[in-house]
């Protein structure tokens, strides 16, 4: 007997960004603040990261919490209400539970909005929500790649009719895994969270992710056992990104069926502006858009496409419509990409 057919729902043609949003802790740590805690100083750090400032969370503010505030913002700027969200997807390398996931509690958060980190007793969430089926939650955890892959899946989600609208977030307290005492490391991380709202379009306006890993360099960039501390071969790295990201980049623009000459703005992982501007460089874009968010937010690994796109735009830096490519890179050792368009003011 011949198997039976399933069927499958008719899908759109793509996704669009209809929102941005982001979220950084109001506590700010200068190079001066770092100098207190290990031997380094102001020119030291700029001459080889261009950090200047870096944002770090209070201690009762968690990845949800960071998150959330990034989701809002971002479904606030499209004027899109949470009931209508039906995925929800976070990218982060530093929650630190296994249960709840970060995206359940910024889904409830978003529904009922009570705090993500705490429990509701049920007699407090409010009755028209009981019986309600709330969005698919997941967490994506790519390190430094994962909003760049987040994005490629909710974009695939909508496409095939899984989701019509999407949160996709990028959230991390890298500083809860950074070693204060590694002069080489401690000057880069940082807290915060971006994030997009990503509806479905009759003609795309997010590409084909392309995606990939780099397996010799898979313990270049770590968080693990013991020490479960933020630690990376810095030399290797810079190598990778010297001489070989920029043809992963081009790959990206290469699916989107557009070329080079027609991207306006670079979005790269904000690792390091010693990277970030060779990168610009090597793909003839230093003349043109080149977010440097770096420089006032530090490092801050999933979080860092996201929340460098979205400060720059609502700071009216990146104009409408515009061809963007997004680049991440990192632990893993993973990259991924793909061209937006920005959203239509």
């Amino acid at each position: 007997m011949a198997s039976p057919l399933l069927a499958l729902p008719a899908g759109v043609a793509g996704s669009r960004i209809v929102g941005l949003g982001h979220h950084q802790p109001e506590k700010i740590l200068t190079n001066d603040d770092i100098a207190q805690l290990v031997e380094t100083n102001d020119e030291w750090i700029r001459s080889r990261t261009g950090i200047v400032t870096r944002h770090v969370a209070a201690d009762d503010v968690t990845v949800a919490d960071l998150a959330t505030a990034a989701a809002q913002h971002a479904l606030d700027d499209a004027a899109v209400p949470a009931s209508d969200v039906d995925l929800v997807i976070v990218a982060t390398a530093t929650n630190g539970d296994r249960s709840p996931n970060t995206a359940g509690r910024v889904a409830y958060a978003l529904r009922t909005g009570f705090q993500p980190g705490g429990s509701t007793p049920e007699e407090e969430v409010p009755l028209d929500l009981r019986d309600v089926v709330g969005p698919a939650a997941m967490d994506l955890n790519v390190a430094c790649s994962g909003f760049a892959h987040a994005l490629g899946l909710a974009d695939q989600a909508i496409r095939t009719g899984a989701a019509g609208t999407a949160v996709v977030v990028g959230a991390e307290r890298l500083t809860d895994f950074t070693d204060w005492t590694d002069r080489s490391t401690c000057i880069l991380t940082a807290d915060g969270a971006g994030a997009v709202v990503l509806q479905a379009s009759d003609t795309p306006r997010v590409s084909q992710a392309v995606w990939g890993t780099e397996p010799e360099l898979t313990p270049a960039v770590r968080i693990e056992e013991p020490l479960l501390k933020f630690q990376q071969d810095g030399r290797s790295v810079f190598k990778w990104a010297i001489t070989r990201a920029a043809g992963r980049a081009r790959s990206v623009v290469e699916r989107s069926g557009l070329g080079m000459d027609d991207i306006e703005v670079l979005v790269a992982h904000q690792a390091n502006l010693r990277i970030i501007e060779p990168l610009a460089k090597a793909l003839g874009m230093d003349d043109r858009i080149v977010v440097t968010d770096i420089t006032e937010s530090g490092n801050t690994s999933a979080a860092s496409i996201p929340l460098g796109l979205s400060k720059w735009w609502h700071a009216g830096k990146i104009p409408a419509d515009a061809p963007a490519l997004l680049f991440g890179f990192g632990g893993g050792f993973a990259w991924a990409g793909q061209v937006v368009l920005t959203p239509e003011r």
